[in-house]
């Protein structure tokens, strides 16, 4: 008893050889206090394994990136799984006919299924909740569960601390950190009663049908913008030829590369022509933000928010850390109302922060605040992520390996002005948008917390 006493006030676990894993792992930090606590705290909830609830596999194995397209059949990856409704990422494609090769069945998913990602950001969990078409690659794990099992409890426990906690402690690796399918099998998930499962997939369902409320308002949102340019159902002309005079073409804009003067954008100029349009410069100020460099990374203080982190619809919770200490936090932290605009990589998403933001942001992300009164910045927002920047972006960053979008070309893009009835209807969607999407994010935690509570009861 005296032995006993002791080793509660040290961080030591005695556990016996009977007791070791699967593969009898004896680094010490798999037997933590906290893991074993939780191990036993299921036990007594009657946990079961989770592949007797699911049926676990991969996604593809294959080599099929030069098959990558804009459109066709949505690929996920890795990177995609940021929220818990899938739907919300904007995957890259295959054409059907590659998702139609036998070897490929084994990753087409269905309605249902849930999605862990195992390999790079490990433990991000995303439902499926559509029937079409759509496979993922092998860095993600799928989950189908059992007809007795409902896909909702099994997701929303594994966003759980309890979850989390399990899925943590058995990743494995040096360079490249995973998590291998067979240790699904060592992940324990409580049997919750039928009631409980029930009211966690009304509330899950709940929570999907404001976040379809939200984008609707959205996409109305955008199609008064083009309604009103003119640019609604627009297709440009993708034509390869275009003759230019010198005077119109390299003495005007110093650029040779051939695709920088393809007709497409004459065209989307031209349109924008009929309206009164300003450039960026004279509507808002742009701020860089830092890049400290990997070395200056680390596991914990003020959140890094990079390009990978943002769209147009939120930011996800950053992986990467900084210390507050080398930093002017006053000066980098985002202000309510700042639009973040990334200039690097995935150039020209914009997003507006809702309120002021606890993170510093990478160098790759311009901070814009809006000084002209003609403009909201809701309104800038939407026209930032719309095909009227979104092309001028493809048109300035074209050539590189990497896209680059130079601040001095950012402050030259053309904005247009419409009325400000207008801007303000358009701004009422979004903000209504953001709220039923703030919501939808509420009641999945409020999910997680009743699991979490449930399983402590």
């Amino acid at each position: 008893m005296k032995y006993k006493e002791l080793l509660k006030g040290l961080e030591v676990s005695e556990v016996m050889l009977s007791e070791l894993e699967r593969t009898c792992r004896i680094d010490s930090e798999f037997y933590q206090k906290e893991n074993l606590s939780i191990q036993e705290l299921l036990k007594n909830n009657n946990a079961i394994k989770l592949t007797d609830m699911v049926g676990v596999s991969d996604g593809n194995h294959m080599s099929i990136s030069d098959n990558f397209c804009e459109t066709g059949i949505p690929y996920y990856r890795g990177q995609d799984i940021h929220d818990f409704f899938i739907e919300n990422a904007t995957p890259i494609c295959i054409p059907e006919s590659v998702f139609r090769i036998p070897t490929m069945y084994r990753s087409h998913l269905k309605k249902g299924d849930v999605l862990l990602s195992i390999v790079g950001t490990i433990g991000e969990v995303s439902l499926v909740n559509f029937d079409n078409n759509a496979t993922c690659s092998c860095k993600l794990a799928i989950l189908r569960p059992k007809a007795q099992y409902k896909s909702e409890i099994i997701a929303i426990f594994l966003q759980s601390k309890y979850g989390q906690n399990q899925i943590k402690k058995f990743i494995r690796g040096a360079v490249q950190m995973g998590f291998i399918l067979e240790d699904a099998n060592q992940i324990f998930i409580p049997q919750f009663s039928n009631i409980f499962q029930s009211q966690i997939e009304q509330i899950v369902k709940s929570a999907h049908s404001k976040l379809q409320q939200s984008r609707s308002l959205y996409s109305e949102a955008e199609d008064i913008l083009l309604s009103e340019l003119g640019l609604k159902g627009w297709r440009p002309n993708n034509a390869p030829v275009n003759i230019k005079q010198l005077k119109d073409s390299f003495l005007a804009s110093g650029r040779l590369d051939a695709e920088y003067y393809q007709q497409k954008y004459d065209e989307l100029l031209k349109k924008l022509s009929k309206y009164e349009c300003d450039t960026l410069i004279h509507i808002a100020n742009t701020k860089k933000s830092v890049e400290p460099g990997s070395e200056a990374y680390q596991d914990c203080g003020i959140p890094f928010v990079r390009v990978s982190d943002i769209s147009k619809f939120g930011i996800s919770e950053p992986q990467i850390f900084l210390s507050p200490n080398d930093f002017d936090l006053n000066d980098l932290q985002p202000k309510k109302d700042t639009i973040l605009l990334s200039k690097d990589g995935s150039v020209g998403i914009a997003y507006k922060v809702e309120e002021d933001l606890d993170c510093i942001t990478s160098g790759a992300l311009l901070h814009l605040s809006v000084f002209n009164k003609d403009y909201t910045p809701d309104y800038l927002t939407l026209v930032l992520n719309s095909i009227v920047v979104q092309m001028q972006a493809e048109r300035d960053s074209n050539g590189a390996i990497i896209q680059h979008w130079k601040p001095s070309e950012i402050e030259q893009v053309i904005i247009p002005k419409l009325p400000k009835p207008i801007q303000e209807t358009i701004s009422a969607k979004i903000q209504e948008s953001f709220a039923l999407q703030a919501e939808s994010k509420r009641l999945l935690e409020e999910a997680k917390m009743m699991v979490e509570r449930e399983i402590e009861a």
